[in-house]
């Protein structure tokens, strides 16, 4: 195989150190087990080797542990070192990926590992970033995935990839010029017409507007165009359901920021989409080139419903719906949202992307977020979710082969 100047076989190590990575560590978490007994070989990794992947798993397991600020400076300290990790390994005729990263919490990358575990694959990670210079050398690939989540913090990065990568001589899935139309805001602009969805209106409010409202002892009927009480308020950046919560009156505004410190919010609309026993029911749908696969379903009494959580464990006839659910999936609620689901593909373009979504009481598919950094994985307990398994089987082989479709021949 032929590789121009950028792409070096000496830009990554053949035999890199022992790796722990996400997938195992993410495992490991979910199933309560002490992570902190891999720390001391770690440590002494990192401090008599300069080791840049212990480096690596010491700042996952410290994020994984709820050490956020801390696991963000060791990776910090392991970017000094090296750039460029080798997080998996194959055969010289097995396919190879770059995938690039940037420095950042675990919502800030595309968690690929999750999905890939012994996929076969060689996988190179590239983090980049403003203090990153971009390397002379890069490993050889036969395709670049752009891991890089949506944020404001991160636009300035994905222009100047878009301009990189534009004429890069592999495929580039997930184009980083695409990725910033998944924000709250736009995403609404972006869906607003289509027929079959609901996306409530959404917008920016900073703080002392926020603040204005909550004395105001006559409030406007709508706080900004389109958006009105009940409303829902979240911190810019906030996921899984950090800081969101459903705002009835301008007191509830007051009581609100008395909690939250942020500067700058997301608003809209609440959008009661209870079904018809009271319960609300929230999917998470995978689109891996245009095609819709469902990750889970939950089922709860509380219109914020998150997955895997106590109500779904204690109900066996929610379980036993979410299974029929996924079996029936492909049959039932991706014919039903068929043309909603083909014009996300088309309106965003992306290789690969996911969005938490409801069904709402006449019928529209109700979008919440899209997200190209969504955690999908395989570690849900299968004594209690035995149904799951087989289907994020299918998720990771859909996956993996758009992998190798878009690949090029190697000559």
């Amino acid at each position: 195989m032929t590789h121009p100047p950028e792409l070096s076989a000496s830009a990554a190590p053949r035999s890199p150190p022992p790796l722990l990575g996400l997938s195992a560590l993410l495992r490991a978490a979910f199933q309560d087990e002490d992570l902190t007994v891999h720390v001391p070989a770690l440590m002494a990794r990192a401090e008599n080797e300069g080791d840049a992947y212990a480096m690596l798993d010491l700042a996952l397991i410290l994020q994984l542990r709820f050490q956020k600020e801390s696991g963000l400076a060791v990776l910090g300290e392991a970017l000094k070192i090296r750039q460029l990790f080798r997080i998996a390994s194959a055969g010289d005729d097995a396919l190879q990926l770059l995938v690039i990263k940037t420095p950042g919490d675990l919502m800030a990358n595309t968690p690929l590992e999750c999905l890939l575990d012994d996929a076969g694959i060689t996988i190179d990670v590239l983090y980049a970033g403003a203090e990153l210079p971009w390397p002379e050398r890069l490993p050889p690939h036969d395709l670049v995935f752009v891991a890089i989540s949506e944020a404001d913090r991160h636009r300035p990065l994905l222009q100047q990839l878009a301009t990189r990568l534009a004429h890069w001589p592999r495929p580039v899935l997930n184009l980083p010029q695409r990725i910033p139309r998944l924000s709250r805001d736009e995403a609404f602009r972006v869906l607003a017409d289509v027929p079959g969805i609901c996306m409530t209106a959404t917008s920016r409010i900073g703080r002392q507007a926020l603040q204005q409202l909550a004395a105001d002892t006559a409030p406007p009927r709508e706080l900004l165009p389109g958006i009105a009480f009940p409303l829902i308020l979240r911190p810019l950046g906030s996921h899984a359901g950090t800081d969101l919560c459903r705002i009835d009156d301008a007191a509830g505004v007051d009581a609100y920021l008395q909690q939250v410190e942020a500067e700058e919010f997301f608003v809209a609309n609440f959008i009661d989409y209870a079904s018809a026993d009271g319960l609300f029911r929230k999917f998470r749908v995978l689109q891996i080139d245009g095609r819709a696969f469902v990750c889970h379903m939950g089922v709860s009494a509380h219109w914020m419903v998150h997955y895997p959580y106590d109500e779904m464990k204690a109900h066996p006839a929610r379980r036993q719906e979410e299974a029929a659910m996924m079996a029936g999936f492909d049959h039932d609620f991706a014919v039903r949202h068929r043309d909603a689901l083909a014009a996300i593909h088309a309106r965003f373009g992306l290789d690969y992307v996911g969005f938490d979504c409801a069904e709402t009481r006449d019928g529209r598919l109700l979008i919440f977020e899209l997200a190209n950094a969504l955690v999908i994985h395989g570690i849900d307990d299968p004594q209690q979710f035995p149904y799951k398994a087989a289907q994020m089987r299918k998720v990771f082989a859909a996956f993996r082969d758009l992998l190798r479709r878009k690949a090029l021949p190697r000559s």
